[in-house]
């Protein structure tokens, strides 16, 4: 099981959610990785490490794929089955795999990315 990971999940490391933190913990102790893409490290990154020290610690744990043609390929195929728009949910959704679970703020939209995929993935709200 992978533990992938969208901005409202890399929001909740930055302000010190201790829930959030336990969480990558309990990944880092089990020798698994959280994965997350480019796209969404562009949604939560602004100012750098002075200011974001915590989200830049985080992402040291945490492996951040890039946002390549055959990723932006299959985020888009899955936007078409689920009628939907936000091509970065729909890329965190292409990187789990059947039993991985999707940590988010916006549960509601990944279960729709997530039903049209067709996988058995779980969505966990932050």
């Amino acid at each position: 099981m992978t533990l992938i990971l969208d901005s409202g999940a890399l929001i909740a490391l930055e302000n010190n959610d201790r829930a959030m933190w336990r969480r990558l913990d309990l990944e880092l102790r089990g020798d698994r990785r959280p994965v997350t893409h480019g796209g969404v490290v562009a949604q939560v990154w602004r100012t750098g490490t002075g200011r974001q020290a915590r989200l830049a610690r985080a992402l040291q744990a945490i492996d951040v794929v890039g946002l390549d043609q055959g990723l932006g390929k299959e985020a888009g195929r899955l936007l078409g089955l689920s009628r939907t728009s936000d091509a970065i949910d729909a890329a965190v959704v292409v990187l789990a795999a059947p039993g991985d679970q999707i940590v988010t703020s916006d549960p509601y939209d990944i279960d729709r990315l997530v039903f049209a995929s067709g996988l058995p993935i779980d969505v966990v709200p932050v």
